[in-house]
């Protein structure tokens, strides 16, 4: 009976010794997480972000090997919602992942992190996404009812959430407090204003192409357009100035990198 043992744990060894990242990955992380690109329709059916998604955001806050791969060895083992590297509405949306501990070694956990960070994320999961961020800028930029649409005046209350509870930005409660009176100020302000910009907008549209209004008659109009972008615009540079003020420079530096017009 101990020889026996001692013969499956010296099989178990050499099976984890011998054992290749892609097929450690396979068997430890494509439980839960999909390793190929994902498809639109497939992200609904999802149970945790596709393994493209987790490296892409590593990759995104971190930039040497050896501090990713001591990232993923303590997260696996020791996950927490302030820990991840992924936007804070996709933690929620699905969870923080079970800890691994006492189901993989750190040889297991040494050979999964440098295959993930060789193979992932692929070119075409990151040109897919550049598109799709592309894509969400040209919408933006002409759904905007902003005077002003510049990289350089983010929208600040999205750009937080993203981030809200992750452990390196480290928002504290009292910060959390004040943030939120300002986003509830600035999005009522800006939705109150659009739907008065696109009720101005259509109305235009409507004169200028089926009443056949002359464009001096329009006049008043596109200048009311131009007043309610005006007043909107001064919201939301009002918001930045406020949420600056809000956060100290550790935290403004760790919002840079993600500092662009979305």
């Amino acid at each position: 009976m101990i020889k026996k043992s001692i013969l499956t744990a010296v099989i178990i060894g050499i099976d984890i010794l011998y054992a290749s990242g892609v097929d450690l990955v396979k068997s430890k992380c494509a439980t839960c997480h999909m390793l190929e690109k994902p498809t639109a329709s497939m992200i609904p059916e999802l149970k945790a972000p596709p393994m493209e998604a987790v490296m892409y955001h590593t990759k995104l806050v971190m930039n040497d090997q050896e501090t990713m791969k001591a990232f993923i060895a303590d997260y696996v083992i020791n996950p927490e919602a302030k820990k991840s590297v992924c936007e804070s509405n996709k933690v929620q949306q699905y969870g923080v992942m079970p800890s691994l501990k006492g189901s993989i070694s750190q040889e297991e956990l040494s050979k999964i992190s440098d295959y993930l960070i060789e193979h992932y994320p692929s070119k075409a999961f990151v040109d897919m996404i550049n598109e799709i961020q592309r894509n969400d800028k040209m919408n933006a930029l002409q759904n905007s009812p902003f005077l002003i649409n510049k990289e350089a005046l983010p929208h600040m209350t999205k750009l937080l959430i993203k981030h809200w509870d992750k452990q390196t930005l480290g928002l504290s409660d009292e910060q959390k407090k004040k943030l939120l009176i300002i986003r509830h100020h600035t999005i009522g302000e800006v939705q109150k204003a659009k739907r008065n910009i696109d009720t101005l907008e259509t109305e235009l549209m409507e004169a200028l192409f089926m009443d056949e209004e002359s464009p001096k008659s329009l006049d008043n109009k596109v200048d009311a357009i131009a007043k309610l972008k005006a007043s909107v615009t001064k919201v939301h540079i009002r918001c930045i100035a406020e949420t600056l003020e809000i956060l100290d420079d550790e935290q403004i530096n760790y919002l840079l990198p993600f500092w662009e017009y979305k």
